[in-house]
């Protein structure tokens, strides 16, 4: 007589589930003081058939007993690591989880968290499964996490310790990202005060490799002279964990302009019906170009005649310089009067437009005769010149025929 027995999920020394954890992953890899993570682990039954066959005679009786080789799983959880009172520790246990058939895989996902202050290093909180039955063999396994102290730092690339006060000035930093992970939505963010603005206001970085760094170009206006501190924040994300960083660097804001309109000649006395010449030269020492470049010449008295109105430059790029020439009228001008004429040079940077401070430079009027080199002499002046060489000429050639 053959007599078949099936056994379902109760445990007996004729089936050991081999109950292992096949893999985990941890978000974010390496954490920070403070943060939170998500631990997944995957638990596999290991056994590669749904049932062991068994079978045992009496007599003329053959007993099968088939039993399968699930697995019931009674609890999981999460034995803390510590440091002093500061713990790595899991938010909540899975019990009653139920069976894992032979072959199956089952996730698992724990939200952990790192208290505030732990130290650095390397902790191992333990994932236990426990099961049913004593017959099976409980799992105990050490996760290895991971705390950094390691953050996105700030590093200085092209600031200047002195920066103009006229225009925007272009500047470069990097961010480093020095940890073990990849970090996102990275966000750099200048702080503007009443002294110092900043263009563009922030900066979106995104995700930054581990060991690896971002240059990043903002441009500084300055609204005053004297020191002041750039300031620097870059937020950033370890996983969900909002973390941020600074820097500060202080600068001196000077008067020494970078775009300027420099006197190149204007002739300090100008004879009354000449027309004088007034020449300067722009600089652009910008690192950066700029555009809409006018010179524009002015004077406090109405009767001061001065052509062209403006003279118009352009572009610049980066260390030009261009000469602009100017003409001034002096036949409605008093003579032994002195006359001030200033100049500013207005341009546009980063949709921005700017004005430099005026140069100026006075000239005196005199007679004509008083000045044969200042100035474009007028008609009759260049007659009379002509009338005194033919007189001279006509006086040695008729001494030489004597």
């Amino acid at each position: 007589m053959n007599l078949i027995i099936i056994l379902g999920l109760i445990p007996t020394g004729f089936a050991e589930p081999s109950v292992i954890i096949s893999n985990y992953e941890l978000s974010p890899s390496v954490l920070m003081p403070g943060d939170d993570a998500i631990l997944t682990i995957t638990i596999d039954n290991d056994e590669t058939t749904a049932t062991q066959t068994s079978q045992s005679t009496s007599g003329d009786t053959t007993t099968t007993i088939v039993q399968t080789t699930a697995a019931t799983i009674e609890k999981i959880w999460l034995i803390p690591a510590y440091d002093g009172d500061k713990e790595i520790s899991a938010s909540a246990s899975y019990e009653n989880v139920g069976a894992i058939g032979a072959g199956v895989s089952l996730p698992i996902v724990f939200k952990i968290s790192a208290d505030e202050n732990i130290s650095e290093g390397w902790y191992f909180p333990k994932v236990k499964i426990d099961l049913l039955s004593a017959a099976h063999e409980d799992v105990s396994y050490p996760i290895p996490i991971k705390i950094s102290y390691s953050t996105i730092d700030l590093i200085s690339k092209d600031i200047p310790s002195k920066i103009s006060i006229g225009g925007s000035t272009s500047i470069s930093l990097s961010a480093v990202n020095n940890r073990g992970n990849s970090i996102n939505n990275a966000i750099l963010t200048p702080i503007s005060d009443n002294n110092i603005e900043f263009t563009p206001k922030s900066i979106f970085l995104g995700t930054i490799e581990a060991s690896s760094s971002q240059d990043i170009s903002i441009s500084v206006i300055p609204n005053m002279t004297g020191p002041v501190n750039l300031s620097f924040i870059i937020s950033f994300k370890n996983g969900d964990n909002i973390h941020q960083n600074s820097l500060t660097i202080p600068i001196e804001i000077i008067e020494t302009l970078d775009v300027a309109p420099v006197i190149y000649n204007i002739p300090t006395i100008i004879g009354k019906g000449r027309i004088g010449k007034l020449r300067l030269e722009v600089y652009n020492a910008k690192n950066e170009v700029i555009t809409g470049v006018i010179v524009t010449p002015s004077t406090l008295d109405e009767n001061v005649r001065i052509s062209p109105s403006q003279y118009f430059i352009g572009s610049m790029d980066p260390d030009d310089v261009f000469s602009a020439s100017f003409d001034v009228y002096t036949s409605n001008l008093e003579i032994g009067y002195e006359y001030k004429v200033e100049f500013k040079v207005t341009f546009k940077q980063d949709g921005n437009f700017y004005e430099t401070p005026s140069v100026s430079s006075s000239f005196r009027i005199v007679k004509s005769i008083e000045s044969s080199t200042d100035g474009i002499p007028c008609s009759s002046s260049i007659i009379l010149l002509i009338i005194v060489i033919i007189a001279i000429v006509i006086y040695f050639v008729f001494k030489k025929r004597r």
